[in-house]
């Protein structure tokens, strides 16, 4: 019997990144390649979504040759993707997002915020669908840039022929299909999957998108992850260097991939499943936790009917900027500059070496409060900013390394805040799922174990990611019967690392801070 391969794509905030995988979950050739970002104003976040097309080509190419298997042995295809809105016309041409004009800028970026005020109005609605959202809409969600796109620019609103989360357009560009994912739509477009009638129109007519059908070629129903939607086109198979048998799966978005690859193991376990959290820690943080009921709350997106694992229920809280905050500190600060791999390592060693002379008391009365792009969980306010206590007038290079330690401290406890509420609410989780840049950071797998009295595990698969994008291309190539059976079957499984229980009183006092700095930073909102 010939064995059979998969290929999955995903497609990040700064490149695109293709693995080769076998039917057993092992990746065998992976590859990226960067992905240009336009940013014309403050805000303003945009792709080029033929740029990102070329670079999935080239990915998989390149992928495919360091595996070594034929492309005719590659069964099946999928692609997990950021939760951008890409625009084209009725002709399936490129049309701008962007306030330049210029028609390439085709992709609002999932961390776009141009759209915040029409985020506010959506919540200010009231209507139904916002319960499952958290009872707030973001700003990353595309009903407010879908209304942000008509006001703002209306002449591409009335050219706009097909509007897609990132990962159906790169379904729709390998197969010709217009079928959407349930992940995209569930999550990103107030899709109620759970609901004979999933679309709440009157909820569009009420923000002003009563059109939107007319200009995004929606379906009626989403097709569920890893369903097969199609084979490659010929034109697809020739850019990708694969073949017209190839099946493409509807896909997710990336954090979603992500907790397929590190909890899929669990999928048989319907019961216990609700212990383990995943967190897909990268730019950005995503928390998924899932249950066989729904845990409907305010601040957590969700409940999903069937965004990830088919039959459960889906909760996605998360932190807005966490990877992208310790850059912004390296670069923000006078004895920062790059903040390249190899600077965060040489800020990590330092840091480990003030805290063997300095113990608990390195930095002790500096704080950060983590929300420099808004606060995604648990208190939904896009309007959030980021708070330090506790500076000084030294500018050295170890005063960057306290700052950095005390923010990667603030990032974890941010972490521990989503936890909370989500126990708080009908969830008994003790473990996470780690996975993402994060987990070459020591500091940061440190912390997210001791400051959250949590078991920590990190996936021994190199790209969780890649994995659970591999699951659902093996579901739609029929290589198992049902994404159950994938995920249980491709799981590589992880190391464990148990909380520092010496450590708990230490991160206490500093919770204790940090639910402080939020109370006072609502006050001094109400002040002004």
């Amino acid at each position: 019997m010939t064995k059979s391969f998969v290929c999955a794509v995903d497609v990040g905030t700064g490149s695109a990144r293709a693995g080769i995988l076998d039917s057993e979950g092992n990746l065998l050739g992976r590859a990226d390649h960067p992905i240009a970002m336009h940013q014309p104003k403050p805000d303003h976040a945009e792709h080029d979504s033929e740029d990102i097309w070329s670079a999935v080509c080239k990915s998989v190419r390149s992928a495919l040759q360091k595996s070594s298997v034929a492309a005719s042995d590659i069964a099946g295809i999928s692609f997990d993707a950021t939760c951008s809105l890409v625009a084209r016309d009725r002709q399936g041409s490129q049309i701008s997002v962007s306030v330049t004009g210029e028609k390439r800028w085709d992709t609002m970026v999932w961390l776009d915020h141009r759209a915040i005020a029409e985020a506010d109005e959506c919540t200010t609605s009231g209507h139904a669908v916002l319960d499952y959202i958290g009872g707030v809409m973001s700003p990353e969600m595309e009903t407010p840039k879908l209304m942000w796109l008509k006001r703002h620019l209306p002449k591409t609103w009335n050219e706009a022929g097909y509007l897609f989360d990132l990962a159906d357009f790169l379904t729709w560009k390998a197969s010709g299909s217009l079928a959407r994912s349930q992940c995209t739509l569930t999550a990103k477009w107030t899709y109620l999957a759970h609901e004979e009638k999933s679309w709440r129109r009157d909820f569009f007519e009420l923000v002003g998108l009563g059109d939107l059908f007319e200009h995004a070629n929606l379906p009626e129903k989403a097709s569920p992850v890893g369903a097969d939607i199609g084979p490659l086109t010929a034109e697809a198979a020739a850019e990708l260097g694969l073949t017209e048998k190839c099946r493409v799966g509807a896909g997710v978005i990336d954090a979603y991939a992500g907790a397929l690859g590190v909890l899929g193991g669990f999928a048989g376990d319907e019961k216990d499943i609700g212990r383990h959290l995943a967190l897909i820690a990268g730019t950005s943080s995503c928390v998924m936790a899932m249950s066989p009921d729904p845990q409907p709350f305010a601040g957590v997106w969700g409940p999903y009917f069937g965004a990830a694992l088919p039959t459960l229920w889906l909760s996605e809280g998360g932190q807005s900027a966490t990877g992208a905050l310790l850059d912004h500190i390296i670069r923000w600060h006078g004895a920062g500059g790059e903040p390249d791999a190899a600077m965060h390592m040489k800020i990590a060693g330092r840091v480990a070496e003030l805290r063997a002379e300095d113990g608990d008391a390195l930095a002790a009365r500096l704080h950060v409060l983590p929300d420099f792009h808004g606060n995604r969980s648990p208190l939904a306010d896009p309007h959030a900013v980021g708070v330090i206590s506790g500076l000084t007038l030294d500018s050295s290079f170890d005063s960057l390394c306290k700052l950095y330690w005390r923010t990667a401290v603030g990032i974890a406890l941010g972490v521990r805040h989503v936890l909370e509420a989500l126990n708080e609410n009908g969830y008994l989780i003790d473990t996470l799922h780690v996975t993402g840049g994060h987990t070459k950071n020591p500091l940061l797998m440190e912390l997210y174990a001791d400051a959250t009295g949590c078991t920590v595990v990190e996936p021994l698969a190199d790209e969780a990611v890649l994995l659970g994008t591999g699951m659902v291309a093996a579901t739609a190539a029929g290589i198992y019967p049902d994404l159950n059976a994938a995920c249980v079957a491709m799981q590589q499984g992880g190391k464990i690392r148990a909380p520092n229980k010496a450590a708990g009183a230490r991160f206490d006092r500093d919770y204790r801070i940090f639910l402080e700095m939020h109370r006072q930073r609502q006050m001094l909102d109400a002040i002004g």
